[in-house]
């Protein structure tokens, strides 16, 4: 009688942290079921943020590239969802930061007028008594305030992100609060 291996899981049915490890391992199989099963959300998300699909898809690979080049990244505390948004969310920054504002940069790329809502409320923002005081936040402030608010992170994503304790979100999220309650009054 012949010995038999028992089957092997798909990597499909892996878990995240399992195909991380995988990953580390040089396994291409695993990063690409990783990339199957985050890359529709990162996408729509980051598309919110950016009218351009070019940038969008840009900072997609840029991010997929990343956990390639570190699947140890991820530290093993929290989502790994959380750690792909972190990654994706600069990823689109950078992509952005080496260009003039944003607003106008997206304004003179379309090809069409569609303007998305989102856009036309983040540069109302920008150009208020709210974004005036918004840049004068110090700039931890203002990271928190970006990845809670205008990301939509939950507390425990956007310390992932910014690489701070969850309660120090909190605290700096409360002091940021304050300065714009008292900047806008």
């Amino acid at each position: 009688m012949r010995h038999h291996d028992p089957p092997r899981a798909s990597v499909h049915d892996a878990t995240d942290p399992e195909l991380l490890a995988a990953i580390a391992d040089h396994d291409r199989g695993a990063l690409h079921a990783l990339f199957l099963r985050h890359e529709p959300w990162l996408g729509a998300r980051l598309a919110y943020r950016c009218g351009d699909p070019a940038v969008v898809d840009e900072a997609i690979n840029e991010t997929f590239l990343a956990v390639w080049r570190r699947p140890h990244g991820w530290r093993g505390d929290g989502e790994v969802a959380a750690w792909l948004w972190g990654i994706a969310i600069r990823a689109l920054l950078h992509q952005l930061r080496p260009r003039k504002n944003v607003v106008a940069r997206l304004v003179t790329l379309r090809t069409e007028a569609q303007v998305s809502a989102e856009e036309v409320v983040l540069s109302r923002v920008e150009h208020s008594d709210v974004g005036a005081a918004l840049a004068r936040l110090s700039p931890e402030l203002r990271a928190v305030v970006q990845a809670t608010v205008l990301d939509g992170l939950s507390t425990r994503e956007a310390a992932t992100l910014l690489n701070i304790p969850a309660g120090t979100v909190k605290s700096r999220m409360s002091r940021a609060r304050a300065e714009l309650r008292g900047a806008l009054l």
